[in-house]
């Protein structure tokens, strides 16, 4: 007897006017569904008629676009590939294409499949076409820009930090000894001796009568530790890099007065709320926002985060630049944690644990929320009793992870319901977990048959 064949139910088209592009640097390939497209001449023989390559100019964009909607498309999957995906995306955008952006990693994680660039296109069509591929999640247009703003304004102050190094290293070439006695090379007491020095000033003595009234070093200390060797390699070493930290200091500012535009353009969604007053005062850093940034983004989600344990100014305008204010996309706070890279990655087969660990990468989101945890450890509110409590089981690692994602699911739960929030200080924290303890040792003591007594006496 002839034996049958098993037959093998192919997956379900649910995107039939889907295309796949395959991007590269000088290239793009471009799949669209067979039988769409009509073969034209001069076109390699190799290609099929559904398959072309274009250049990567803007003209060659365009003409991208053009073909595709003589194709009959609407949606289109493209990979996440270095920043050359970049034009495309949102070129197609605005031609009114549905994009999505596709990790790599679901694409490429089969293998035997061959390898070129004419079927890699074909491949990520074929997976759009049957609903395989998940975008990758993008704010809004409005929101990217100001990413890109705030993600300049971050480089700006690292190449300021190198900076302050070239300086610190001038000065220990010369002997300087100025790290010694001040907290801060820069700060009012540093700049006026640093500038004294540019300016020919060689008086240790001198030097030492810029020191601040508040400066724990007495005048005397700060004159011994001026006296250096005034090499001119050094010197000039030291004005290089000090011109350079004053440049990237108008350049700050200049990008601080394009973000205040930018927040300032947004619809006002505070309802006419007014804000409500900050909870708690906290010095400002170096490297904060130079403008009133809490109302500003107050106006633009309608919460305030700051309002949260952990999360100042700075935090809160790094949190929606990346993420923006509506958090529709993920649906529960689980998800909103899990793209941030605040769980672990559960791995098991058979019954058995293969790993937990934790997503790699450098989200900026999930790295400000990383962050805002570690300012929790020493402080005397709910968030910094729970991360004493995971830091004393499991380590500072872990109480920081865990700590970020408490505070990730409030954001997410603020920004989505915009509850007021109430704050607990670390004794009432300590008191409901006390609470959870005695009733779940009571539950466990009546499964084994026994009764949970107070004995009377308080706990030390």
């Amino acid at each position: 007897m002839a034996r049958r064949k098993p037959s093998v139910e192919a997956f379900p088209v649910i995107n039939s006017h889907a295309a796949g592009i395959d991007i590269h640097a000088a290239r793009h390939w471009v799949s669209v569904p067979p039988g769409s497209a009509q073969p034209r001449s001069g076109e390699s023989e190799e290609l099929p008629p559904e398959v072309r390559v274009f250049d990567t100019c803007t003209a060659d964009l365009e003409a991208i676009a053009d073909w595709l909607k003589e194709c009959g498309v609407t949606t289109i999957a493209l990979e996440s590939t270095g920043v050359y995906w970049i034009p495309l995306f949102e070129l197609l955008e605005r031609r009114g294409f549905t994009v999505l952006l596709v990790d790599p990693r679901q694409t490429h994680q089969i293998s035997g499949r061959p390898k070129s660039d004419p079927l890699d296109c074909q491949w990520i069509r074929r997976l759009h076409s049957c609903g395989l591929l998940t975008g990758s999640f993008r704010p809004g247009d409005e929101i990217v820009v100001l990413r890109a703003y705030l993600r300049q304004r971050q480089r700006i102050i690292a190449d300021a930090a190198r900076q302050v190094q070239h300086i610190q290293k001038a000065l220990e070439e010369m002997n300087v000894k100025l790290t010694e006695v001040v907290t801060d090379v820069l700060g009012l007491t540093g700049l006026k001796i640093i500038k004294a020095i540019l300016a020919g000033e060689r008086n240790a003595k001198k030097l030492a009568r810029f020191r601040h009234e508040k400066c724990k070093r007495s005048e005397a200390e700060m004159a011994r530790a001026l006296q250096g060797n005034w090499r001119d390699e050094h010197l000039f070493a030291l004005q290089q890099a000090m011109e350079l930290h004053e440049l990237y200091q108008r350049m700050l500012t200049q990008c601080d007065q394009k973000i205040i535009t930018c927040l300032k353009s947004f619809a006002d969604k505070s309802g006419g709320v007014p804000l409500p007053p900050k909870p708690r005062h906290h010095g400002r850093q170096r490297n904060d926002p130079r403008f009133d940034a809490r109302s500003l983004l107050y106006r633009l989600s309608g919460a305030d985060l700051t309002v949260i344990e952990g999360i100042g100014e700075g935090t809160s305008l790094v949190i929606l630049s990346e993420i923006g204010p509506d958090v529709s996309k993920f649906p529960s706070e689980k998800h909103f944690a899990s793209w941030l890279g605040l769980c672990p990655q559960h791995k098991g087969s058979g019954g058995k644990i293969k790993s937990r660990h934790v997503r790699r990468g450098a989200h900026r989101a999930g790295k400000a929320f990383r962050l805002a945890a570690q300012g929790c450890q020493n402080a005397k509110n709910a968030m910094g009793a729970f991360y004493r409590r995971i830091r004393s089981r499991c380590g500072g690692p872990k109480a920081v992870l865990a700590t970020a994602r408490k505070i990730a699911e409030r954001v997410y739960r603020l920004l989505k319901y915009g509850r007021e929030y109430v704050r607990r200080d670390a004794a009432a924290y300590e008191e409901k977990y006390k609470q959870k303890m005695i009733k779940g040792l009571t539950r466990r003591a009546a499964e084994l048959g026994y009764r949970l007594e107070p004995t009377g006496q308080s706990s030390p």
